[in-house]
Order: structure tokens, then sequence, then C-alpha cells
């Protein structure tokens, strides 16, 4: 029986830990608000706008791995601090910026700095809560990823149309500034100081490779529609493609040599894994490109407020955090069908609000309950398929499993973000309110066929770890008592 001392010590460990995923919840969701202000005020291009959205994402993609591998190497604890303090001096610079290309910049070691942070979140949560337990801090993280997106759609909206002090959209970044502050002292208080057993190297070559094939693959995205799409840009995807190759060759020649890998292959391409990922992927992308259309849809389609823009996607992320409740409270006899059966739930949302925009005035009570029931699917998916993931792969790849998830969903909305923005800009005339209601309803169409492809897998997911059990394979140098393990098929 667990004693009061350390009841209350995992309380506050997991408080500090879901603080930190609210604050970089918070930028990831604030800055699509502050799209159309950033643009005017700075007089950036729409590929410049896209970029300080997408940056973000795309530099926390290429290294949350790393930053998971890192926490393995040097403890959750520190590397999760290491990143709070990284992430409150970024924001500084993010709000002193003087020019687009400062911003972008900025943004960059902001999502660098986040994906020191993020990773240790789920780690921590991994290796001190198992079983009911650990669904409960499941089911409170996705109300921290929930609250951070409320927090940036609304805070968004009410600091630009505030303009505090004359800093219009620079105070969404200097807000950061206490709030990191305070996170960073209760951190060195109530986070524990353990030196992990076993330090293993970094990657340093696949680190090399797979930021190249990142930023080789979204670049273009974000940029080739503006500039014509030069043939320089489907050279840089060839080459992407090349860095990809190379990156898994790599891999495979260091797990096989008996090296310590920056991504677990096998464990990637376990199938209950995989297809957990490939449904997990598909819905963060339709989930980020959502936010950042919609947000153009209604400040330069509808001539809206930053502050209405950043209201209506309240009903979506609050229920979103009900959604992550409630999946920690199905009964166990139902938890097979909930991953697929939300992933579902949110294609029929995705339905509903194209049907509404294209029916009705765009912006109304039906679109708002629409949104609500997108939320309540995402919620319920979300949380569902990270703890299917968990199950499928025992604590000891905690940050391993870790650096995977949260890189595939980053990945999949920076690819989302680029490539439905442009389709959705490429779609929208300027100043042709009844072009961006059909270009908007389109999209939230293509959005749909996402989530539906996200249910497929995640049914294949859940039906694969039926078959096969968690990943727990023979031989795997991670694992410490080979007779407590088996081959998996």
């Amino acid at each position: 029986m667990a004693s009061t001392s350390g009841l209350e010590r995992g309380k506050w460990l997991l408080v500090v830990l879901l603080a930190g995923q609210f604050m970089a919840n918070i930028d990831t969701a604030i800055v699509n608000t502050a799209g159309p202000s950033i643009k005017s005020s700075l007089g950036a291009s729409d590929g410049q706008v896209d970029l300080v959205v997408s940056g973000y994402i795309v530099a926390h993609a290429v290294l949350l791995v790393t930053g998971a591998r890192l926490g393995g190497t040097y403890g959750y604890q520190r590397v999760f601090l290491w990143g709070l303090a990284g992430f409150t001096v970024t924001s500084l610079m993010c709000g002193l910026a003087q020019g687009p290309e400062q911003l972008i910049v900025a943004r960059l070691l902001q999502g660098s700095a986040g994906a020191l942070m993020v990773p240790q979140v789920l780690s921590g949560i991994q290796l001190h809560f198992q079983g009911p337990a650990r669904r409960r801090a499941l089911g409170l993280f996705a109300v921290s990823l929930s609250g951070g997106a409320i927090t940036g759609q609304v805070l968004g909206g009410l600091l630009i149309h505030a303009d505090l002090l004359g800093s219009g959209w620079r105070s969404i970044f200097l807000i950061n500034l206490p709030i990191g502050a305070v996170l960073l002292l209760a951190g060195l208080r109530v986070l524990p100081r353990e030196t992990p057993k076993e330090r293993r190297p970094l990657d340093g070559r696949g680190v090399g490779l797979l930021t190249i094939a990142l930023l080789l693959s979204i670049g273009p995205l974000v940029l080739g529609r503006e500039l014509g799409w030069p043939a320089w840009i489907w050279v840089c995807v060839l080459c992407a493609a090349a860095a990809a190759i190379w990156f898994v060759r790599t891999e495979k020649r260091l797990a096989t040599s008996g090296g310590h890998p920056l991504v677990n292959l096998r464990m990637a391409a376990f199938p209950p894994l995989r297809w957990a990922l490939a449904a997990h992927g598909l819905t963060s992308a339709s989930y980020l490109a959502l936010l950042f259309v919609l947000a153009h849809y209604l400040q330069e389609g509808l001539d809206r407020s930053p502050a209405y823009s950043g209201m209506v996607m309240v009903p979506w992320v609050a229920a979103f955090g009900v959604g992550g409740l409630l999946a920690g409270r199905v009964p166990e006899r139902l938890v097979r069908y909930v991953p697929a059966g939300s992933c579902s739930l949110l294609a029929v949302s995705y339905i509903a609000v194209a049907l509404t925009v294209w029916s009705g005035p765009g912006d109304g009570p039906l679109l708002l309950a629409a949104l609500a029931l997108g939320g309540l699917g995402l919620g319920l998916s979300s949380n569902a398929l990270i703890g299917h993931m968990t199950e499928a792969v025992d604590s000891r790849w905690a940050t391993d499993l870790s650096g995977v998830i949260t890189t595939n969903g980053q990945l999949a909305g920076a690819a989302g973000v680029a490539a439905f923005g442009s389709l959705y800009a490429s779609w929208a005339p300027a100043g042709d309110r009844a072009g961006a209601v059909d270009a908007f309803a389109g999209t939230a169409a293509l959005f749909a066929v996402l989530a539906l492809l996200g249910a497929c897998a995640a049914l294949s997911a859940t039906r694969a770890l039926a078959r096969l059990g968690p990943f727990a394979p023979a031989g795997d140098p991670l694992v410490r008592d080979p007779d407590s393990t088996r081959a998996q098929s």
C-alpha cells in the first residue's frame, strides 16, 4: 500500500509535468489566432506566417526523439528542467522579434526547447504510474492538452484584442515568462533527482539524418505553393526520401551491431504499435490543420476578430478534455473498441462541420456543436491510442516510446498544417466570402477521410495487440531479464 508521502509526491510530480505540457501546448495553439495579426504587423508573407506556426512544430518534431533519448541518458527530470528554461528564454526572443525572419528563428528555437521538455512528461507517467493509476494520469494528460489548447485559443484572441501596452501579438509569447519562472522553481523542488542506471550514448548520425529528412520534407510543403513549386522544391523532397532511407539503414545497422539507435525500429515496426501510430498521426494531422485553417477562414474569409476566432474552438478543446477523462473510465470489456469508435466519431464531426458550413451561415451554433463533437472524438481517440501504445510496450522502453509518440503527432501535425494550409489558400480567393466557405467545407471533408483512415488503422492496432501481446523480443539489448521475455512472431 502506497504511503501518504508517496501519494503526495506522485501528485505533485504529475502536476509539474502536466503544467509543462500545458505551457508547450498553449504555444502550439495560441499562434493560430495570431497569424493574421503577425502578417499585418511584420509585413510577413503567407509562407512566412505558415513557418511561424509549422516551424515550431517541425523543430519540435525533429528533436522529440532526441529529447526523449537525452531524458533516458541524463534523467527525465534534469532534461525536463533544461527544456523548460530554454522554452522560457526563447519565448522572450519571440516577443522581442522585429521581423518575420527573427520570429521564425525564435520559434524554431522555442520548438527545440519544447522538444527537450515534452517527451519527459509521458516518460514520467510511464515510469511512475501503473494500471488504473496510469490510465487516470493519461486522462489528466489529455486534460492538460485540452486546457493548453483552450487557453491558447482564448488567450491568444483576447491578448491581441486587448493590445496590452501596445504589445499586440507579442504578449502571447511574453505571457510565458512568469509561468515558466514559477514552474521552474516548482520543478526544482518537486521532481526527484534520479540518475539513470545505464547511460546510452546519443546516436549523433541518426539525429543528423532524421533532422535532414524532416526539414527537407516539411519545408517544401510550406513554401512550395507561394514560390510556384520550383524545381529545387522537388529536389529537396527527393533528398528527404534519400535521407530517410539512409536513416533507416543506419539505425538497423547500429542495432545489429549491439549499439543504441536513436529510434528502436523493431519497436516502431511492431504491428500493434505501428497501426496505432498511423491512427494517432492521421488524427493529429487533421486536428492541427483544422486549428490553422479555421483561424484563416474566420478572420480572412468571414472578417471575424481574433478574439472571436479563438472562442470558436473552445467547444472543441473543452470536449477534448472531457473525452480524455471519459476514456479512463470506460469498462474494461469495452476498452478495445474505443480507439476505432472514437476515430469514427471524429470523422462524423468533420462531415458535420462541412455540411454546416455549406448549408448555413458558416460560423453559427451548429458549427460550434459540430466542433464539440469533434473534440470529444479526438479526446477519446488520443487517450485510448496512447494508452494502447503504453500497454503494447513495456516501461523499460518508456523513453523510446514517448519520443516516438510525440514525434509522430508533431510531425503529422506539421505536415497537416503545411499541406492543408496550402490547399485552403489555393482554394480561397482573397476577399471572396463564398469562396472561403467552399474552401473550408471542402477541407473539412478531407479531414473526415483522414479520420476514417485513422479508424481503420486503430482497429488493426487493437486486433494485432490481442493476437501478439506486448512487445518483448528476445535478445533485445534493453531486456534486462531474458527469461522474462518472449519472441514476437
